[in-house]
């Protein structure tokens, strides 16, 4: 038998909706929600999947500093506290600003990626040749940051002065009043000390700079 309702609507999903205002407002906003769920979800999951030492390792140029790293304390220690790449090269997540931040690095470490297929350091004499470069734009974002990631897990507030050095305890008192920074002080604490040699042309440099002016002044 012929229905009079096919072909004007009426029995199809939209003219359902047309029918039903409130429904179809409350139906759109469920259906946002949820793939509003989905979306924040997977991104959370690709974030977190790719925010872990292994996901790291799988550029096997970075197995190279990698087994610099595994000498220093922050891979094994007498409490076995570890950190891994992550934790000190991408933003916790323990606010939305730091997720914010987060999410920014994740897209920087793009460059990384593109680093990678290229293959502009895929050997350990090309790491080399940009080891300086990289670590001098790994400071400069840490410093930036107040080394956010170092107060993570340390922080001059809570700091025992009597389980400490003398002179360790001093040298954090120091930081304290001329507003420094831990990587002012700690560069190389997890991979190859170059900032020792970057310092030292550094301090040559404004040495020249200096007695450059006062030849200027005295000319």
């Amino acid at each position: 038998m012929y229905d009079r309702g096919a072909g004007t609507g009426k029995n199809t999903w939209h003219g359902w909706l047309a029918a039903h205002p409130r429904k179809s407002i409350a139906l759109l906003v469920l259906f946002g929600l949820f793939c509003g769920i989905a979306i924040w979800g997977g991104l959370n999951t690709g974030m977190e999947w790719t925010n872990r030492t292994e996901f790291c390792l799988s550029c096997h140029e970075m197995t190279i500093p990698y087994e610099e790293y595994k000498k220093t304390v922050h891979y094994t220690n007498r409490s076995g506290t570890t950190v891994g790449c992550p934790d000190c090269h991408v933003a916790s997540s323990k606010t939305p600003n730091d997720y914010a931040r987060k999410l920014t690095r994740k897209v920087v470490a793009a460059r990384d990626v593109y680093g990678h297929l290229t293959g502009s350091v895929d050997t350990p004499e090309k790491f080399e040749a940009y080891r300086l470069e990289m670590a001098k734009r790994e400071w400069a974002r840490m410093k930036a940051a107040d080394s956010r990631e170092c107060r993570n897990c340390h922080k001059f507030e809570t700091m025992d002065k009597d389980k400490q050095k003398k002179r360790s305890y001093r040298k954090h008192e120091e930081a304290v009043e001329d507003n420094k920074t831990c990587i002012d002080c700690h560069k190389g604490i997890a991979h190859k000390a170059v900032h020792i040699g970057a310092d030292e042309e550094g301090g040559k440099k404004q040495q020249g700079a200096a007695e450059g002016q006062e030849a200027a002044r005295q000319g």
